[in-house]
C-alpha cells in the first residue's frame, strides 16, 4: 500500500510551518516541509527535529516552473501521488501602494504560481483528497468595487480565461498609469494582493469543478491577521492558532465541504456577497501599528 503524503508550499516560518507541525503530530503519513531556501528549510527541520517531529524536505520555488517540475518528478517516482496540498506561499509589501514591478511580483507568487501548481502537482493528488488554498480576507469579493470585474467574477459561467482577464486588466492599468483606485476596496490600497487572492479564491471554485468527479476538495480560506513577518508581527492570533483551521480542513472536514471559502474560525463565507465588509481594511491594520508602536 503507498504511503499517504501531505505536502505544505512555503512553510519554513509562519503559518506554513505551524501547518506542518500540525500535520506531524496528527497526519497518518509523510509530511513534506518545503521552501524556496535551502538553508531556511534545513534550519526549520532541524528546529521541528528538536521538538520530537520529523517531517522530510524538498526545495520548492512556486515561482520556478523548472523547481515545481523536479519535485513534481521526484514525488511522482517516489509515491506515485499525494494526498494533501496546502498551497501556503505567498509574498506581500508593505507599501499600500507599490510600482509596478513590485505589483508583478505579488500577482506572480500569490497567483500565477497556483496555475503551475495546478498544471504539475494536483494530477499527482489521489482520489479523495484534499486541497487548501490559503488565500486571504483580501481574497474575498468584497474587495472588487469595479462591477464590471463583480458580475464577470461572480457568473456562474466564469472560466480560467475570465480571471486571466481580470489579472491582465490590473496590470496593464498599473504599467499604464491608468489604475483608478475606486475599482479596488479601501481607496485601492494593497491592490495587487487584492486582486492575486481574490483570483485565488475565484480560481478555487473553478479548481473544485474540475476535481469534483475525483472527489477531491478543493477549499479556500482566510487565516486571520496572524502575528508573521509577512504582518510584522502584528495580529490576533500566532501561527499555531492560525493553523488550527487549515489543518481542520485537510484532516477533520466532511467530504461534503468543497469549493468553500472558509474565515479564520471555521465559518463558511458567502465569498459572492460583494456588499460584505469581509474585505481587508487598511485603518485596521494601521491601528494595530501604532498600537504597538510601529
Amino acid at each position: 500500500m503507498s504511503s499517504k503524503v501531505a505536502v505544505v508550499t512555503g512553510s519554513n516560518k509562519g503559518i506554513g510551518l505551524s501547518i506542518v507541525k500540525g500535520l506531524c503530530k496528527r497526519f497518518t503519513g509523510i509530511v513534506y516541509l518545503t521552501s524556496r531556501d535551502i538553508e531556511r528549510g534545513n534550519n526549520a527541520i532541524k528546529d521541528l527535529r528538536k521538538q520530537g517531529l520529523f517531517p522530510r524536505y524538498h526545495q520548492l520555488d512556486v515561482t520556478d516552473r523548472e523547481s515545481v517540475l523536479k519535485f513534481k518528478n521526484y514525488l511522482q517516482s517516489k509515491y506515485g501521488g499525494i494526498d494533501i496540498l496546502v498551497n501556503n506561499a505567498g509574498v506581500a509589501v508593505s507599501e499600500a501602494y507599490p510600482n509596478f514591478e513590485e505589483n508583478q511580483m505579488i500577482i506572480d507568487t500569490n497567483y500565477k504560481s497556483i496555475l503551475t501548481i495546478q498544471e504539475l502537482i494536483f494530477p499527482l493528488i489521489r482520489d479523495n483528497g484534499r486541497i487548501l488554498n490559503i488565500s486571504s480576507d483580501c481574497g474575498h469579493l468584497s474587495n472588487i468595487k469595479n462591477k464590471y470585474w463583480i458580475d464577470r467574477l461572480s457568473s456562474r459561467s466564469l472560466n480560467m480565461e475570465d480571471i486571466q482577464e481580470f489579472i491582465d486588466w490590473f496590470l496593464k492599468a498599473c504599467e499604464s498609469n491608468t489604475f483608478r483606485r475606486d475599482d479596488i476596496a479601501d481607496d485601492g490600497s494593497f491592490a495587487a494582493y487584492r486582486v492575486a487572492k481574490v483570483a485565488l479564491s475565484a480560481a478555487t471554485i473553478l479548481q473544485q469543478k474540475e476535481l469534483q468527479t475525483r472527489n477531491i476538495s478543493v477549499n479556500s480560506m482566510h487565516p486571520g491577521l496572524v502575528r508573521t513577518d509577512m504582518s510584522r508581527h502584528i495580529g490576533f492570533l500566532s501561527a499555531d492558532e492560525a493553523a488550527v483551521t487549515p489543518l481542520h480542513l485537510v484532516l477533520d472536514a466532511p467530504d461534503s465541504l468543497k469549493g468553500a471559502y472558509v474565515w479564520f474560525d471555521g465559518k463558511l463565507i458567502d465569498w459572492y456577497n460583494y456588499n460584505s465588509d469581509c474585505y481587508f481594511k487598511r485603518s485596521s491594520y494601521l491601528q494595530l501599528l501604532a498600537e504597538a508602536g510601529l
